[in-house]
C-alpha cells in the first residue's frame, strides 16, 4: 500500500464491515440527531399534557387541595417526573439526568422571565389610571392631595430627584469603581488583596446600614439637613462594590498576550491600561456600570433616611430635601386612598421605563464589543484609505524617482571610447 493509498482510502468506523452506501436504509448520525430532537419534544409535550392532567385531577376530583400555587407547584413536581420516565424508556440513566437537568435549567429561565414579566404588567395595570394623565409627568404633588383626582398633581419632582441623584452617584461610582478595578488587576500585592477583600464584604451591606452610616456621618456632623447629596452618597455606598466586583472580574479576562504586546512594543503601563486593557473590556466595564445603577436607582431605604420627603421640586442637591422615584411610590402607596396607590404604582412603573432607557443609552455609548469601530470611525477610515491610495497612485514610478535622484553636477559616467579601449 503507497503513501497515497493511505491517505485516500476511506475510513471504516468501528462495528462496521462495509463502507456505507449512499441508499442504504441504515439511519445515518444526522437523522439520529434529529430523531432525538424529535423525541425530545415528544417527550415535553407529552409530559407537559400528563402534568396538567394530573394537577387537575388531584385539585378537582380526589383531593381537598386547592389553590393555584399549589396547582403549579404539583403540575410542575409531575412534569419533571413524568418527563423523566418517558426519556427513560429509550435512554440510559446519563442521557435521562443531562435531559432532567437540561429541563430544570430552562423551567429556572422560564420562571425568572416570567417574574419579571409579571412585576413590569402588574405595575402598569395598576398605573395605567394615572399614567394616562399627561399631568402625572409634567406636574408636582405641591397643590395636589390624597383625595384629589388623577388630573390634578404628578411625579416631575420624583423624577427630576431620581436623575440627579444617580448622575451624582454615577460621577462617584464610574471612575472610583472601574480605577480600583484596575488597580487590584494591574497593580496587584498584598494591598490590592485587602481591597478586593472590603468590596466583596461590602457586597452584602444591607442598604439600611448604609442609609444609618450616611446619615450619622454627613448628615448629623456636616450638613444637619437631608438633602439630594446625601441621598447620592448613600446610593454610591451600595453601587461602589457592585461595579468594582463586576469591573474585576471583566479585567480579568483580558488577556495577558495583549498587555504583553503592549510592553513589548514598548508601551508604558498606563498608555497599556488606557489603549488596550479598558478598549478590550469596554463591553464589560457597561455591565458593570449597568448592574450598579440597577442596585442604586431602585433602593429605598438609604432615600428614605438621607434624602427626606417633599411636594415640591427642588434642583438644589445641596439644600434641603429631595425626593426621589422609589420613595415616592413608597410613600404615596402606603396612603388607603385608591388615587394615591394608582399615583404610587405609576411612579414605580415610570422608575422601570426610566431604568430601561439609562440602560438602552449605556449600551449604546459604550457597548460596543473590543475592534468594533462606530460608524464615524469606520468613514474616516475609509476616507483616509482613499487619500492614501491617492497619494500612492501619484506617486512616480520607482525608476524615475532614480533617475530624478541624481544630481545633474556629477553626470552619469559614460561608456569608454574604443581608443580607451585597451
Amino acid at each position: 500500500m503507497t503513501l497515497s493509498d493511505v491517505h485516500t482510502e476511506p475510513a471504516v468506523r468501528p462495528g462496521r464491515t462495509h463502507l456505507p452506501d449512499p441508499g442504504d436504509t441504515e439511519v445515518g448520525e444526522r437523522r439520529i440527531v434529529r430523531s432525538g430532537t424529535l423525541d425530545d419534544r415528544f417527550n415535553v409535550i407529552g409530559a407537559l399534557a400528563a402534568a396538567v392532567a394530573l394537577a387537575t385531577l388531584l385539585f378537582g376530583w380526589f383531593t381537598p387541595m386547592t389553590g393555584a400555587v399549589g396547582w403549579a407547584v404539583v403540575a410542575y413536581l409531575a412534569f419533571v417526573g413524568i418527563f423523566a420516565f418517558l426519556v427513560s424508556l429509550r435512554s440510559d440513566r446519563q442521557a435521562v439526568a443531562d435531559r432532567v437537568m437540561t429541563a430544570l435549567l430552562y423551567s429556572a429561565g422560564l420562571i425568572l422571565i416570567g417574574a419579571l414579566i409579571f412585576v413590569v404588567a402588574y405595575a402598569l395595570i395598576r398605573g395605567i389610571p394615572a399614567m394616562s394623565h399627561l399631568n402625572f409627568f409634567t406636574e408636582t404633588m405641591e397643590f395636589a392631595g390624597p383625595l384629589d383626582p388623577l388630573d390634578v398633581g404628578g411625579i416631575l419632582h420624583a423624577i427630576v430627584g431620581t436623575l440627579i441623584q444617580i448622575s451624582i452617584a454615577l460621577a462617584i461610582t464610574i471612575p472610583l469603581g472601574i480605577t480600583t478595578a484596575v488597580f487590584m488587576n494591574e497593580i496587584g500585592g498584598r494591598f490590592a488583596r485587602f481591597v478586593r477583600t472590603v468590596s466583596d464584604a461590602m457586597t452584602a451591606l444591607p442598604s439600611i446600614v448604609a442609609g444609618l452610616f450616611v446619615y450619622a456621618a454627613i448628615i448629623t456632623l456636616v450638613t444637619h439637613e437631608k438633602s439630594g447629596f446625601a441621598a447620592s452618597i448613600a446610593i454610591t455606598v451600595m453601587m461602589l462594590p457592585i461595579v468594582i466586583r463586576a469591573s474585576d472580574v471583566v479585567l480579568r479576562l483580558v488577556s495577558g498576550n495583549l498587555r504583553e504586546a503592549s510592553y513589548a512594543l514598548g508601551g508604558s503601563r498606563w498608555r497599556t491600561v488606557w489603549h488596550v486593557v479598558l478598549p478590550t473590556a469596554r463591553s464589560g466595564l457597561v455591565t458593570a456600570v449597568i448592574l450598579g445603577t440597577a442596585r442604586g436607582v431602585g433602593e429605598t431605604s438609604p432615600v428614605l433616611l438621607t434624602s427626606g420627603v417633599t411636594a415640591v421640586m427642588n434642583l438644589n442637591p445641596f439644600s434641603g430635601p429631595m425626593i426621589s422615584l422609589p420613595l415616592q411610590g413608597f410613600d404615596m402607596v402606603k396612603s388607603p386612598e385608591p388615587n394615591m396607590i394608582a399615583r404610587g404604582f405609576g411612579a414605580a412603573a415610570t422608575l422601570i421605563f426610566l431604568v430601561l432607557l439609562l440602560f438602552t443609552i449605556a449600551r449604546i455609548l459604550g457597548g460596543r464589543g473590543p475592534g468594533r469601530l462606530t460608524p464615524r470611525q469606520q468613514r474616516a477610515a475609509a476616507d483616509a484609505s482613499r487619500r492614501d491610495a491617492v497619494r500612492m497612485a501619484q506617486r512616480p514610478p520607482a525608476g524615475a524617482a532614480a533617475h530624478l535622484a541624481v544630481p545633474a553636477s556629477h553626470p552619469a559616467p559614460s561608456a569608454p571610447s574604443s581608443e580607451e579601449t585597451p
